[in-house]
């Protein structure tokens, strides 16, 4: 994200819902692998885990695009969880989070991607196989406290799709998609993260053509 002069946001997550419908189709905790044709220089090469998809639409977070200038320990500053002395005291778990652009829209608003060792009641989602979203400030103070999850990433903004939007994407040949794991979601190689979910569905990426496909 740009740097703002606005502080981020935390608060309780808005998602899209579908109720009591399930669907197999739908890629909730999925990776979304944004094939070389994407004109949209936002999502360019970008590799994003689905947090929420049904029939409302769809919300994800890009995993491989840092926040440029801003660190963790300044943005723990900046809302008012340390004194601007206490950074040089933070457990090393917070030093080495990472703040990534987690999208396009709310880039004011900030989202904690993280493990299920960490749970705030009313306050986490769980998505899928061990991976939660908390966009409550509570999860940014147990983290400074060096009681936070195990493996964690800050997301200013998200990715998010009105109803049927990404379903056509897809079709249109701009997405391909394949399962997660925790190395693509919370590695620290960011720059090579595309090459990697690429290769985890077996695609070399001079050889990707343009043709639809997924995992």
């Amino acid at each position: 994200m740009d740097r703002v002069g606005k502080r981020p946001k935390f608060d309780k997550i808005r998602v899209p819902e579908d109720g009591s419908e399930t669907a197999s189709s739908y890629l909730d905790g999925q990776l979304l692998i944004a094939m070389p044709i994407m004109d949209d220089e936002r999502f360019a090469r970008s590799v994003i885990y689905v947090c929420a998809h049904s029939s409302e639409g769809a919300m994800g977070i890009i995993l491989n695009r840092p926040a440029g200038s801003i660190d963790f320990p300044e943005l723990l500053v900046q809302l008012d969880i340390i004194d601007e002395a206490d950074q040089i005291v933070l457990p090393a778990q917070a030093e080495a989070m990472k703040v990534m652009k987690g999208g396009p829209v709310e880039t004011g608003r900030g989202f904690v991607l993280h493990s299920s060792d960490f749970f705030i009641k009313d306050a986490t989602l769980p998505i899928d196989d061990g991976v939660c979203l908390t966009a409550t400030l509570d999860i940014l103070k147990a983290i400074a406290k060096g009681k936070g999850p195990r493996h964690a990433i800050l997301a200013l903004g998200y990715a998010g799709w009105a109803p049927g939007q990404l379903e056509s994407e897809i079709q249109d040949n701009g997405w391909l998609h394949c399962p997660a794991d925790s190395n693509l979601i919370f590695g620290r190689d960011i720059e090579d993260k595309y090459q990697q979910a690429l290769q985890k569905i077996g695609i070399d990426l001079a050889m990707l053509s343009n043709e639809a496909g997924h995992a």
